[in-house]
């Protein structure tokens, strides 16, 4: 492919109703150059992108690259609310609007230390695997579909945790170095089942911030079993909306003179 001398106007004018998100312009820049690289370039590795970039005079190396996109400081819990914001005005007057709630595994067979990834068995596949599980909210119309959240579960380690504590823990320190680091296990342990969520939660949460922003007030609402709840239905009927999802059925049916 030809290499990439520049952000296109094209996403130059997407981008900018999110420059004040970024603290440096350097920064903002990277990232829009890496949002072009992800639209056109046949590797959409930050390495592969990175080897497609061409730049006047001195070339940025591939590590200012990724602290741009993933350590500098901006406003990332933002970004989303804003975008939602933005593409409202597009959503309106479309005819019926649904936005759909899913869940899914992202695999990373090759990065086992990337956040959120958990070595688990994917039912999908049939096999253990390395991934992430992300909730997403998506919604559409006739015309236009949009992704309007997307959140990673944090994995689940307190059975490994509560083993270990149980397997170390001791009548009594005598030192108080020790009693420091065991204390120090225990606050990270109840930090982690703090912040575990399950995806049903994740998903009545999500739901909620969309509903309180009301960017979509004429949206109802479609996901599988997999996150339907009591509280989740209540929380979107509480809010005047329809939804519709799947149930599961453990009773067999007599169909053209067959049980299934």
């Amino acid at each position: 492919m030809l290499p990439v001398v520049g952000v296109p106007k094209t996403v130059q004018r997407q981008m900018r109703p999110y420059r004040d998100l970024f603290r440096r312009s350097e920064g903002f820049e990277y990232v829009s150059r890496s949002v072009t690289g992800l639209l056109v370039s046949p590797n959409k590795t930050l390495q592969g992108i990175h080897a497609t970039q061409v730049w006047e005079g001195n070339k940025p190396g591939y590590r200012t690259m990724h602290e741009a996109v993933f350590e500098a400081g901006w406003d990332a819990e933002e970004l989303l609310p804003r975008h939602r914001k933005l593409i409202a005005p597009e959503h309106r007057n479309r005819g019926r609007e649904v936005i759909s709630l899913d869940w899914t595994l992202l695999h990373h067979e090759r990065g086992p230390h990337i956040y959120g990834v958990t070595k688990s068995y994917d039912y999908v596949e049939r096999r253990m695997a390395h991934f992430q599980t992300t909730v997403t909210a998506v919604i559409a119309n006739r015309q236009v579909i949009d992704g309007i959240e997307a959140q990673i579960q944090v994995p689940n380690v307190c059975k490994e945790e509560e083993a270990y504590l149980k397997a170390t823990g001791q009548a009594s320190y005598e030192q108080m170095e020790q009693a420091r680091t065991r204390l120090l296990e225990l606050l990270h342990h109840m930090e982690h089942k703090l912040a575990y969520k399950k995806r049903t939660k994740i998903v009545v949460a999500m739901v909620q911030q969309l509903e309180e922003e009301g960017n979509f007030p004429q949206a109802d609402y479609a996901f599988a079993n997999g996150v339907l709840t009591v509280e989740l239905t209540q929380l979107i009927e509480s809010k005047g909306k329809h939804w519709v999802s799947e149930i599961e059925s453990s009773r067999l049916i007599l169909w053209h003179d067959a049980w299934r």
